[in-house]
């Protein structure tokens, strides 16, 4: 039976073989990362409802070949939740701020869910340390974003939770103590295979996101999706090669919505995944990384 020992970092970290967990300060907040493996650099950020436990699965295979830095966002996890400052491109400044402090001048970079975003303003904004960007089934807030409907469309899932998350105040006293309720819907909505995130995975993103702070905290990622619009209106578009990694519906949101932002892209389908490619497909999403980076 677990405890609840069993869902911090430091017992979560020991089933993952050389790898560590780190703390260090950057553009003025305490952020969590995870680092192991050898090679040139590989930042991996995740995404909503998750923490760097969802890259689980692929950061054994990628730190074969990869010095990986698997960072916690401001307002994720084990690292700090300030009031402000979760604009995308002010959370790129933290990932800058941290692989600056440990000596890369270059990385590659990844993104899943916001952690996509995040990666996507970090390439924007600061080309000169990027090598390669990589986009897993999401892209960055633009104009479209004000083009959802009101109302469901057919059979496709309804991503009502962009609005739900950006309520003042309302999410974090209907989910404090009952997160999983959501996270549960979520997963089981957007997996093809419900297994590829099991019960204990659950418990661990359940844990993280289950108290009023990191329920406000990370609804402040979704509350800066209009200040992440206006940025967007003023980046250059993106040189350094980049790819977008996604399910089928995933991979036809980038054909429309990567190509003006973009000078380089590539697109790769993960068949018979939903939205979480790296919890379902691994192996092939670690592949494609790696034949990308390569």
């Amino acid at each position: 039976m677990n405890t609840e020992k069993d869902y911090n970092d430091d017992a979560l970290v020991k089933q993952l073989s050389g790898f560590k967990n780190n703390y260090q300060l950057a553009n003025g907040i305490k952020i969590h990362y995870v680092t192991g493996g050898q090679g040139e650099p590989l930042v991996l950020i995740p995404g909503w409802p998750q923490t760097w436990w969802s890259y689980r699965k692929i950061m054994p295979i990628l730190a074969k070949k990869y010095s990986l830095i698997v960072i916690d966002l401001r307002g994720m996890g084990s690292s700090e939740k300030p009031l402000e400052g979760y604009a995308k491109k002010t959370m790129a400044t933290d990932v800058l701020s941290l692989i600056t402090q440990l000596g890369y001048k270059k990385v590659n970079i990844a993104g899943h869910d916001i952690g996509a975003s995040v990666a996507f303003s970090y390439a924007a904004n600061f080309p000169e340390s990027t090598d390669k960007l990589i986009l897993l089934d999401t892209p960055h807030p633009d104009e479209n974003m004000y083009k959802l409907p009101m109302l469901p469309i057919g059979a496709k899932i309804y991503p009502w939770w962009i609005a739900f998350n950006q309520v003042n105040e309302l999410p974090e006293n209907l989910l404090e103590g009952r997160y999983h309720i959501l996270q549960n819907w979520i997963f089981d909505k957007l997996l093809i295979n419900k297994e590829a995130i099991n019960s204990f995975d659950r418990k661990v993103f359940s844990k993280a996101y289950d108290n009023k702070e990191a329920i406000r905290s990370s609804n402040e990622w979704y509350k800066a999706f209009t200040q992440d619009i206006l940025d967007m209106k003023t980046i250059e578009k993106i040189t350094v090669p980049t790819i977008g990694i996604g399910s089928v519906d995933g991979v036809e949101m980038f054909k429309y919505s990567l190509p003006p932002y973009i000078n380089d892209l590539q697109l790769k389908v993960i068949n018979n995944s939903g939205h979480f490619i790296h919890e379902e497909n691994p192996d092939q999403t670690a592949q494609s990384i790696i034949d990308f980076l390569n």
